[in-house]
């Protein structure tokens, strides 16, 4: 079943008429409706969805999250703006893909599938302790819970964990982060990211699991 969300009337009735003639399943759903029916229905029933596809919303932005506390089918969303940051926003919620309208309902599947191909592939987190983190830009958790971050520090804390077992330096980190080429940005920013993110780690576990050592570098350190 594929669950379409669009404040639209039409566009929800025009997307579900055309995966019924595909030969798949859909249903549609206000903004509103499916935020409180994602949130209470029965496991088997949401078992059952093979891929969400969000459209016009003022809550575009927010469901993407209620989705994975509930289920892993790919979120694809669809896009009335051709902008970049449009985009990037869908994208920093939390969806899978992102698609332009006009887009045919078998390109949607394809997309779908694509997408579950790839998660059953591939581990989707790491844990380390009482910390999760995800290879699908989500934010990270501590003992279930959403540990939301900004995005520089996601990305240093995924590091730290990918590379645990061993110290990295901070040239490393930046490399990692913003990437070999970027002149632009000055690499003692990374001793405020890491800075901020230590204190995040520390308020929320009641410790600090990030070993720093001068000259050496930083590594996850939990005993």
């Amino acid at each position: 079943m594929i669950v379409v969300v669009d404040e639209r009337e039409l566009v929800k009735d025009g997307y579900t008429s055309l995966f019924g003639r595909e030969g798949v399943p859909s249903t549609g759903f206000d903004p509103n409706e499916f935020g409180e029916w994602v949130n209470t229905a029965a496991d088997t029933d949401i078992a059952a969805v093979e891929a969400f596809l969000i459209g016009q919303s003022e809550r575009s932005l927010e469901l993407p999250r209620a989705i994975r506390d509930r289920s892993q089918a790919p979120v694809i969303a669809v896009s009335d703006q051709h902008s970049l940051e449009a985009t990037l926003a869908l994208f920093d919620s939390g969806v899978d893909d992102v698609v332009r309208k006009p887009v045919h309902p078998r390109e949607i599947l394809a997309r779908a599938a694509a997408i579950r191909r790839r998660l059953k592939a591939l581990s989707t987190h790491t844990d380390v302790g009482a910390i999760r983190v995800f290879s699908d830009g989500r934010d990270p958790e501590i003992n279930g819970e959403i540990f939301a971050l900004p995005r520089r520090e996601r990305r240093i804390l995924e590091y730290l964990i990918a590379n645990r077992g061993r110290r990295v330096s901070k040239t490393q980190i930046f490399n990692a982060i913003y990437g070999i080429f970027d002149e632009e940005v000055e690499e003692n920013v990374v001793e405020s990211h890491i800075s901020k993110l230590r204190k995040k780690l520390r308020k929320k576990l009641g410790f600090d699991p990030v070993d720093s050592k001068r000259f050496l570098g930083y590594c996850i350190d939990w005993n």
